[in-house]
């Protein structure tokens, strides 16, 4: 039982990265360098229902259920800040779900469908920033904790300049799954534990 949240961890990162890899090869005309993630579950796109469910549904409920045990391990005696940034990154990965729950329409991409999957997009990474910092400053003086102290801040810089900057480091297809991808491994680092938290 306790390392489920490290497994269930591992597992949505396996199913992000499989799910768009193979969906993405699938996909005739799909670039993973030019074209967004979501692109793969849009309304009328093949397939979408099944990437929807693999590539965001599974995946952010997985990441949910880290958020969640992370936080109950923490208790009522752990440091606010760490506590509220458990409880954000929970948000953030409801938010993930919500993606595939919302997709978009390749039609119109100023539509309220593609403006719903927009604003849980941003409402991920906008819960993602705050969880990382807040936990961050909430495990710094736990010796055990520096790996999540650690990951947390690199998370953190990665979204503010991925994510929240307009400054066009990397083509936006490559940044949404650079960040992506740091989330996941943030989840795998956080998921990993300390026995203080009691999530070995």
């Amino acid at each position: 039982m306790k390392q489920l949240p490290l497994v269930a961890a591992i597992a949505a990162m396996v199913l992000f990265v499989a799910a768009v890899a193979g969906f993405g090869a699938a996909l005739e005309g799909y670039s993973q360098a030019r074209h967004p993630v979501g692109l793969l579950g849009a309304s009328g796109v093949p397939h979408a229902l099944a990437f929807n469910t693999l590539g965001f549904v599974l995946p952010g409920l997985l990441a949910a259920f880290v958020a969640w045990r992370l936080r109950v391990a923490m208790g009522d005696n752990a440091p606010w800040v760490a506590r509220i940034g458990a409880w954000l990154a929970l948000l953030s990965a409801i938010a993930f779900v919500a993606q595939g729950l919302l997709p978009l329409d390749p039609g119109d991409l100023e539509s309220d469908a593609s403006r719903a999957h927009a604003t849980a997009w941003t409402l991920w990474w906008v819960a993602l920033l705050p969880a990382t910092l807040l936990l961050a400053l909430g495990l710094r003086g736990e010796s055990e904790s520096r790996a999540r102290v650690l990951a947390s801040v690199v998370a953190a810089v990665v979204v503010v300049a991925l994510a929240m900057l307009p400054l066009d480091l990397l083509a936006p297809a490559f940044a949404q799954r650079v960040v992506f991808a740091t989330w996941l491994a943030w989840t795998v680092v956080v998921a990993g534990g300390n026995r203080k938290t009691g999530m070995p």
